[in-house]
């Protein structure tokens, strides 16, 4: 298999999974305060979404990659 057409599957997998899941969360650990030998952090849970137009031209692109190969390059 050529690495255009695994590129292409990246990117079709890639825009389904934004499609399916629509986003992902992820936590942060900050450092708040250091008292001496008492350290207080706080962990964040920050989320990110991903569009469904970024999703749905992933796969577009992707298909029309898979498609056309490297017949361009």
């Amino acid at each position: 298999m050529g690495i255009m057409k695994t590129l292409a599957i990246l990117l079709i997998v890639a825009g389904v999974l934004g499609l399916a899941y629509g986003g992902f969360t992820y936590t942060q650990a900050t450092h708040e305060a250091q008292l001496g030998p008492i350290g207080v952090s706080v962990d964040e849970n920050r989320s990110v979404s991903i569009p469904v137009w970024i999703s749905m031209t992933s796969i577009a692109v992707g298909g029309v990659a898979l498609f056309f190969g490297g017949k361009f390059l």
